[in-house]
């Protein structure tokens, strides 16, 4: 490996094109990347890999990718999060391989990822036990309960719920920033969008249709009479039946798994983030920003296309900076 130079940012000896990982720096405010904060991030990357390109900006003060030579990546991220750590920052970033950056299917849940709540626990405030039900959602997501039988036990509480309501709590649904972006971007490209979800069919199939998912899947609740019987359509989908989602859907589509990215938040989301080859924890909780490849800590959810190698000049439907 060539040795580093004294800045190495501007060497011309380092070729972009020779270069084998790409570090990816996304602000979670417009102009928040800063040309210092690219130097500071070159610098402890540098001193982790030895040989690093010049940074390439894919949106002007959002995002950069800074190329770098490596044969062994583990650490890198920990080191440049620490180098640029700082409230006041809030830069999420991502080391990955340069082969094969862009992605051709996405499998991504919808609660509290794609959309900004937990839609079980909206749904339940019509019946007074937002509070209750929360809460073993809450634990669930966390790891902390069987997630199947935390499904079953929230829905259990909602017993003879009107079946009006679930168009009532459809109407407060809000996408996450980026999400619309994200999927029709990556739709464009000829990547096949999946929404899976632990939560219910009714509010992803209307989910879907707004952001350009082209599946989903989902429970099913069992109404009667126009009431909430308080059972749940089996089977349930579980951790593994999203992992069972990811994988057959490469497999149709004759994908690798590390043509793949995955996106969730929660404990049951982790399978598939581990095994797809962008797994990345949305704001995740503890135990899944922990355990997952990549993570989006502060921004929103274009920062997936970022860490993709996608420009902002590439994006579908922008919104939103």
């Amino acid at each position: 490996m060539q040795a580093p130079t004294t800045n190495p940012m501007n060497n011309p000896m380092t070729n972009p094109n020779t270069m084998n990982h790409v570090l990816t720096l996304v602000a979670a405010q417009p102009e928040g990347l800063t040309p210092a904060i690219v130097a500071e991030a070159g610098a402890a990357l540098n001193a982790e890999s030895g040989v690093i390109g010049e940074p390439h900006w894919l949106a002007s003060g959002k995002a950069c990718d800074i190329p770098f030579s490596a044969d062994d990546i583990t650490g890198i991220r920990m080191a440049v999060r620490a180098a640029i750590n700082g409230p006041e920052k809030r830069i999420d970033l991502h080391a990955g391989p340069t082969f094969g950056r862009r992605k051709k299917l996405l499998l991504a849940d919808m609660d509290s990822t794609i959309v900004t709540s937990e839609t079980l626990d909206e749904l339940a405030a019509f019946a007074g036990l937002k509070d209750e039900v929360a809460a073993i959602t809450t634990r669930a997501m966390n790891g902390e309960l069987d997630f199947e039988a935390s499904v079953r036990e929230r829905v259990r509480m909602l017993t003879g719920l009107d079946e009006s309501l679930l168009a009532r709590t459809f109407e407060d649904v809000e996408l996450t920033s980026g999400a619309e972006t994200l999927v029709r971007t990556m739709a464009a490209n000829d990547a096949r969008c999946v929404l899976v979800s632990g939560g219910f069919k009714y509010f992803t199939s209307r989910v879907a249709k707004l952001c350009g998912f082209h599946f989903d899947f989902a429970n099913d609740f069992v109404i009667e009479d126009g009431k909430l019987t308080g059972d749940v359509a089996a089977p349930i989908l579980t951790r593994h039946a999203k992992l069972d989602n990811l994988e057959a859907q490469a497999e149709e589509l004759g994908l690798s798994l590390n043509e793949t990215v995955a996106v969730g938040d929660g404990a049951n989301d982790l399978l598939m983030i581990q095994a797809a080859g962008l797994g990345a924890a949305f704001h995740g909780k503890p135990l899944v920003a922990e355990m997952a490849p990549a993570r989006i800590d502060h921004g929103d959810l274009m920062a997936l296309l970022y860490y993709q190698g996608y420009s902002k000049s590439e994006f579908v439907n922008v919104s939103v900076e």
